[in-house]
């Protein structure tokens, strides 16, 4: 089988790897007058023909071989290819295949209406007779790239891109068209999508920013810039791309081939201008015509360098300053005006010259990059009135390669003129310090303060001191002399330095007030007795030796002796002798207490006081007596006490610990019974009959009492009133007399069951049935009480119960009006008829 690819015309030249001839294996066709391309010749009729012989690899479908044979005057005739094919050896054989391939090629981008024609597949066992078709199958096969299962020719349906594919890997066979069987084996083919110019270069990083110093040479690389072209770089020139610049010349410059942007020019001055906008272009083609371009743009700043030297706007400068301006005040500023910026533009000033070295110093501004010119010592406008100062601004950074411009420094002259104020006044020492002795009487002179007005005016003086800093009014100063003299006693133990501020006033500008200060510190006497250090509680073993120390005491004394302390302790003289203790004088300001004997017994004694005198050494001296107890304690082995202070003086008063004991568990049984007895009462009171809530019977509740509490809802217990047949259905139980007190103050009269009293007989006999049948109840002979009320009640008792059938001066009308919880006891005292009174 044999394939073709495109017909070619006859005009030659052709570009390299267009085809060429379009021929079939076993064809008569005569092609002598059709050109045969090879290398770079193109060859005419019977003359010399390069022969490639090109075979596509397993590999990859680009990985051809071909190998040349050049073959002399040979005519391009069917029967001539014969001995061509011979002589080309076994690299030409066929080896029994019927299949000739080689790829095909196709332009990108094909515009037309019809399908684009690419090749034409043939196979030697197809003699024109309609038995064998051709399949394609592989990438883009149907979809892409059809067949003409006769003829085998094959077209592209759709426009191609290389840039997003450059190339389709197809299989082809020759199948029976009756049996659908292949006829020939199944076999590889590429077509090849050919690129053409499509794509323009692009700036993939643009839009760009680079920085350049000013003043840079001609030459210096600025940045570079990188255009990408998607078209096939193997093929042509369409990606082969050259650099231009449109926009920024003649400061800058690009390199066609690199990219790279240079500086043009010399001398580029930042302070001039400081930023360029520039516009390069990319071009396919190598820049020919009909190339498509990109563009991007530059955008390049001048970055500063020192190549200005600062400079003041004026050459003097003249400025007034007041005497009275305080030291490290700001006194006036100058500037330098630099046109580089950051660090080249950062400057320091000094004062070169003038009669102000000394008085005032300039320095720079870290924020401003002015000269701060401060004052350093106090003016005095009657002194002098005027100063002249020789400022220098200089670069601090400075560029070597720019010396050759001159100095980087300028000068300029400053005078500072002195204004005359009226200033308060000044004494001759800021600071008085005195002495004055604890014991000073009241109106000793201390001391004296002078102040002087500073002007010319020479105002008078007035003296006084500020009550804020002598608030207790210590000391008085004399007004017109200065003169600090004692107001009150002193105690230096109280305060031993006072620090007043004392005020100098003008007398004609009362205004002008001037500051000083009096220190004045007292000076102790020997005016405090010594007396112990800390209160002593000295605690003694009943067991301890004679001669054995049981404290050691020290002193403490508020006075300060210019020599230091010295404390003498001693026993008084009542107590020297006595046969308990003895002291000794450790001569470094302490004591020791000792014992003169043994077999001290807490029960004896349980304290002992002792007295201890104690004498300074001051002039005169001072003397305290400061009493020690002792407390006797019962002490371990070891010394250690285990039972001493108030359970001493409870023994001295004839208490032993069994008898301490014994009151104890008699308090704690009295608690325990008061609980009992309080328990019982408690319970004593608790209803043993738990009636229904609606039973209005069960209690008689007060509402005429004015103030509420407990009392309003006390109950008490109607055991005379009772519902009979609640009673009947509840637990028999011995009745309980009542502890409530009643409603009215009357004494109930005894009762009296007469024969028309019914109703109180029936009443009567139930109670009997049921203490008959209760087991808790006394000997059936006891006297059984029904009707008592209880005795010693507030309102007493309710009237008698046989007052029904006789005449009663109480009126109960009243108790309808409380309400239904008072309704039987309003039938029951009413005027009605009795019959009535349990019905309901």
């Amino acid at each position: 089988m044999a394939w073709g690819a495109n017909e070619t015309s006859s005009s030659c030249p052709r570009p390299f790897g267009r085809s060429v001839l379009n021929t079939k294996s076993g064809a008569s066709a005569k092609p002598d007058s059709e050109q045969i391309r090879a290398g770079r010749k193109c060859l005419r009729g019977s003359t010399t023909i390069i022969v490639h012989s090109c075979g596509l690899s397993h590999q990859s479908p680009w990985d051809m071989g071909c190998r040349g044979m050049t073959l002399n005057s040979v005519p391009l005739r069917s029967a001539s290819l014969k001995p061509i094919r011979a002589s080309l050896g076994a690299s030409l054989q066929r080896h029994k295949r019927n299949w000739v391939w080689n790829q095909f090629f196709v332009l990108e981008e094909y515009t037309g209406d019809d399908p684009l024609y690419v090749g034409k597949l043939h196979s030697d066992v197809d003699k024109g007779e309609g038995k064998v078709k051709y399949v394609l199958t592989g990438e883009g096969a149907t979809s892409i790239f059809t067949i003409d299962e006769n003829t085998g020719d094959i077209h592209a349906t759709k426009r191609l891109d290389r840039e997003e594919q450059a190339y389709y890997t197809l299989r082809a066979q020759a199948r029976d068209r009756a049996t659908n069987l292949p006829v020939e084996p199944e076999s590889e083919f590429v077509i090849k999508v050919q690129d053409i110019n499509d794509n323009e270069p692009k700036f993939l990083d643009g839009p760009y920013n680079a920085q350049v110093p000013e003043m840079s040479p001609v030459g210096t690389s600025v940045v570079e810039v990188k255009a990408t072209d998607a078209d096939d770089p193997t093929y042509g020139n369409s990606a082969r791309v050259v650099y231009s610049i449109l926009e920024g010349q003649p400061y800058f410059s690009v390199e066609p081939k690199t990219g790279i942007v240079r500086t043009a020019l010399p001398n580029m001055d930042r302070e001039a201008r400081d930023q360029y906008l520039l516009v390069i272009q990319a071009k396919d083609m190598v820049g020919q015509m009909g190339g498509l371009s990109g563009t991007t743009s530059v955008t390049v700043m001048l970055t500063d360098v020192n190549d200005n030297p600062p400079r003041f706007s004026r050459k003097s400068y003249q400025f007034a300053v007041p005497e009275s301006l305080p030291v490290a005040s700001v006194v006036a500023k100058i500037k330098a005006l630099d046109s580089d910026i950051g660090p080249n533009a950062e400057m320091d000033y000094r004062i070169i010259e003038g009669d102000g070295l000394g008085v005032f110093r300039v320095a720079p501004d870290k924020d401003t990059q002015e000269g701060v010119i401060t004052l350093q010592k106090n003016l005095d406008f009657e002194t002098k009135s005027s100063y002249t100062l020789k400022i220098e601004a200089s670069n601090r950074n400075i560029d070597p390669r720019f010396l050759s411009q001159g100095p980087f420094s300028d000068t300029a002259m400053v005078r500072l003129t002195v204004e005359n104020v009226d200033e308060p006044p000044i004494f001759s020492s800021p600071l008085s310090n005195m002495v004055v002795s604890e014991a000073a009487k009241v109106g000793t002179i201390i001391g004296t303060v002078s102040a002087l007005d500073p002007d010319s005016t020479n105002s008078p003086i007035r003296y006084s001191i500020d009550r804020n800093t002598d608030l207790e009014r210590f000391f008085n100063i004399e007004s017109t002399t200065g003169v600090i003299s004692t107001a009150k006693p002193l105690d230096r133990e109280a305060n031993a330095v006072h620090n007043i501020t004392i005020l100098a006033t003008e007398s004609l500008d009362p205004s002008q007030v001037g500051k000083g200060v009096a220190l004045i510190s007292v000076m102790d006497i020997n005016d405090n007795a010594p007396v112990f250090a800390i209160e002593y509680e000295t605690f003694l073993c009943e067991n301890v030796g004679p001669g054995q120390v049981i404290e050691t005491v020290s002193a403490v004394d508020k006075d300060e002796p210019p020599s230091g302390h010295r404390f003498f302790f001693s026993l008084t003289a009542e107590t020297a002798g006595n046969m308990n203790f003895t002291l000794r004088d450790n001569k470094d300001n302490t004591a020791s207490v000792l014992t003169k004997r043994s077999g001290f017994q807490r029960r004896e004694q349980a304290m002992y006081r002792l007295p201890v005198l104690i004498v300074d050494s001051g002039s005169p001296a001072l003397s305290s007596t400061n009493t020690l107890s002792i407390r006797v304690c019962d002490c371990d082995p070891n010394g250690t006490p285990q039972s001493c202070g108030t359970e001493a003086f409870m023994l001295s008063a004839g208490l032993s610990t069994g008898a301490l004991i014994a009151i104890l568990a008699c308090i704690i049984t009295l608690l325990v019974l008061v609980l009992l007895i309080v328990t019982m009462r408690r319970r004593k009171k608790e209803p043993l009959i738990l009636d229904e809530d609606r039973d209005v019977r069960e209690n008689i509740v007060r509402y005429d009492d004015e103030g509420g509490g407990e009392e309003d809802t006390e109950a008490f217990d109607m055991v005379a009133l009772r519902n009979l047949n609640i009673v009947r259905d509840s637990k028999s139980r011995r009745d309980v007399t009542p502890e409530v007190p009643t409603l009215y103050c009357s004494r109930p009269p005894p009762y009296k069951i007469t024969p028309d009293n019914g109703i109180f007989r029936e009443f009567i006999w139930d109670r009997l049935k049921d203490a008959d049948v209760d087991p808790s109840a006394p000997p059936y002979d006891s006297l059984q009480t029904y009707a008592f009320e209880g005795s010693g009640s507030v309102a007493e008792s309710l009237s008698s119960l046989d007052s029904l059938s006789t005449d009663s001066e109480q009126n109960y009308d009243y108790l309808s009006d409380w309400g239904p919880r008072f309704r039987k006891l309003a039938d029951l005292y009413g005027h009605g008829d009795s019959s009535n009174i349990f019905s309901s």
